[in-house]
């Protein structure tokens, strides 16, 4: 199979220095691309620029990004050249933008380093886009694996979350992880109970029946 796979944090600039990006390693994604590529798949994996993963990934074909419209920019370009498979969609895109930044006056800074010595900033965030809102669109014969990390509320609630992941964009499935659930994995499918798995080579492990029952049954979507 043709595999895509996405990893690790994206983020976006405040000024030409500093950045907003948040706590994803990559490791998981980088192991979970080692693991497809040891079953014999074609995987084809984009890395956060900021990833702090040390583990080398084996995958035939790697690349970056920074900003979440980056990875949706070269997946939109990638998509027409290639007939993928499935789609595991692990990135930590960011929520947010940095819409402007002003002083403590109100006033646009256009600074391409912001100066300390300034005062107080404000920074102003604005909605960023939702990668996983286009993947159908993109690769709509795959089969398609968000990823959903909770650190507030009950197991139940992540797992809710997790199957309104699925209802809003058309994935497969949703694998909910967090403090929230401990160390365990859970992966929610439309109209299934959710499986568990305590340990990620378990998850794998799962994951990859996943994709190989898909393949038996003939099964895209």
């Amino acid at each position: 199979m043709k595999i895509v796979v996405t990893c690790g944090p994206s983020y976006e600039p405040i000024d030409d220095v500093r950045r907003i990006t948040n706590f994803s390693t990559g490791s998981l994604g980088v192991a979970l691309s080692n693991r497809l590529t040891d079953a014999g798949h074609e995987v084809f994996c984009w890395g956060g620029l900021l990833a702090t993963c040390r583990e080398p990934n084996r995958v035939a074909h790697s690349c970056s990004f920074t900003t979440g419209q980056d990875l949706l920019d070269q997946l939109t370009a990638f998509a027409p050249n290639h007939s993928v498979d499935a789609v595991f969609h692990a990135a930590a895109i960011g929520d947010y933008i940095v819409a402007g930044v002003c002083d403590s006056s109100g006033n646009t800074i256009l600074q391409k380093k912001i100066r300390s010595t300034g005062g107080a900033i404000t920074v102003t965030l604005w909605p960023a886009v939702k990668v996983i809102r286009h993947l159908r669109g993109l690769f709509p014969a795959a089969r398609i694996i968000g990823w959903k990390y909770e650190v507030d509320g009950t197991p139940d609630d992540a797992l809710l979350l997790g199957h309104r992941q699925i209802a809003e964009n058309w994935t497969d499935a949703c694998v909910v992880n967090g403090p929230v659930l401990g160390k365990c994995y859970a992966v929610c499918q439309d109209g299934l109970m959710p499986m568990f798995f305590e340990t990620q080579p378990d998850l794998f492990s799962g994951l990859l029946a996943l994709l190989d029952g898909a393949k038996k049954t003939g099964v895209a979507t």
